[in-house]
């Protein structure tokens, strides 16, 4: 098969998926010029989100925190390497499970802020952390402290170890809304006691979004002796964050919430003086080969290397659009979005604090009233966020300012 073949089916195969053909063949519009950004950033951004994703005019989308957009270079980039491996038009075997992928592997550690033999490559932050509450050698009796606000998928590897081995898992709880980062590293560390062996928390809360002090957080639990696993999964592509400065044992990462990945991929740092500690989850071949370092973590079978193919390509997009222009705009749209419901006092408190340092992407808000009639107009007018008395807005580059708007003017509309 030949390159313009491979090209070909790749259009197929997009148009069997319901997607434009030009997103999939690589016919890709070229990233706006900087000069743009400084001359008129919203038309850089309307650029953008026209041009670079495949969100049709009438979504509005308002919950890249549950599972982001992969724009249409990534998703070009993943559906020609699938086109490419059925040709066998490539160089390595065309699967990841028995490969330490090391390319990837560096590549992916040089902006996550690590070494690659510390990082492994998995499907999510869930496996991660499944992995990690399994893989810890602990005894009955052994604590893991952890916060009220954690994902379910964080807390349950920790509660079947307790349901299966004994262990204790005791939660803190966790202010309506923070005064500042220092409170919620003194929760945390206070919290430490005589037989607490694992301190487990987010980064960045899922709930809230709360950015957590992790460094002091984690400075603190080392000097006692505990162990530290932070659940990453919102960190990376909404705040700028380097493992190796936070100083824990262990961080799980999902890049398909904001670093442009498809779903399926996701990773695991294990710094290097666990690495002979902890037990895999899955094995097969090569589970205990000690030389692989964080690659023997790795050894899950056959799975689809054109999702860790298509990571690679999330990041060099956002390389292109400028990872600090991406932070700068998703922080100004969550700021917008706390400036508009601040103006709807009767309708909603803030749970996300006013301080920078505490909220990056995601910010939160409390209906005082009931939703439900709110719920059924956003659906009608193809509003897209999370529904319930507590309501996590999370904004990206795709975001339109309109969007925020459009929610809090229909908010007014329907509740006020």
């Amino acid at each position: 098969m030949t390159r313009r073949d491979a090209v070909v089916s790749s259009a197929l195969a997009a148009s069997l998926f319901g997607l434009p053909a030009n997103a999939a063949a690589g016919k890709l519009a070229p990233i706006p010029k900087p000069e743009l950004h400084a001359s008129d950033p919203e038309a850089f951004w309307k650029k953008v989100r026209d041009h670079q994703f495949l969100l049709p005019p009438w979504r509005s989308f308002l919950n890249n925190g549950s599972l982001g957009i992969a724009p249409r270079p990534v998703v070009a980039h993943v559906s020609d390497y699938l086109a490419r491996y059925a040709a066998l038009d490539v160089t390595e075997y065309p699967r990841w499970g028995y490969e330490t992928m090391d390319a990837q592997r560096e590549t992916l550690a040089a902006f996550v802020g690590c070494r690659k033999d510390e990082l492994a490559l998995l499907h999510n932050a869930t496996e991660g952390l499944s992995l990690v509450a399994n893989g810890i050698d602990l005894n009955p009796g052994d604590e893991v402290v952890m916060t009220s606000l954690e994902h379910p998928s964080g807390k349950a590897g920790w509660a079947m170890r307790a349901k299966r081995h004994g262990i204790t898992v005791r939660e803190v709880a966790m202010p309506s809304v923070p005064a500042n980062p220092g409170e919620l590293a003194g929760l945390m560390t206070s919290a430490i006691g005589p037989r607490t062996r694992v301190l487990f928390f987010s980064g960045i809360f899922s709930p809230t979004g709360w950015i957590m002090p992790v460094r002091e957080i984690c400075d603190f639990a080392r000097s006692r002796g505990v162990i530290t696993v932070v659940d990453g999964a919102h960190m990376h592509g909404q705040i700028p964050v380097k493992i190796s400065h936070l100083n824990c044992d262990y961080f799980t990462g999902s890049p398909h919430k904001w670093m442009f990945a498809p779903a399926g991929c996701g990773f695991l740092y294990i710094r290097e003086e666990n690495l002979d500690r902890l037990w895999p989850l899955t094995v097969t071949g090569d589970w205990d080969n000690r030389d692989m370092k964080a690659g023997r973590f790795m050894r899950l079978g056959t799975n689809n290397r054109a999702i860790m193919e298509g990571l690679i390509a999330g990041m060099k997009f956002g390389e292109q659009i400028g990872w600090d222009r991406i932070y700068a705009r998703i922080h100004q749209l969550a700021r917008r979005v706390l400036e508009r419901a601040r103006d709807l006092p009767g309708i909603l408190d803030l749970a996300t604090p006013g301080d920078d340092r505490m909220f990056g992407a995601l910010t939160t808000i409390r209906f005082r009233k009931d939703p439900a009639r709110f719920w059924e107009e956003t659906r009608k007018r193809k509003i897209w966020t999370l529904e319930g008395p507590q309501v996590r807005i999370s904004t990206h580059i795709h975001t339109r300012p309109q969007d925020i708007d459009q929610y809090f003017d229909l908010m007014r509309k329907v509740l006020g």
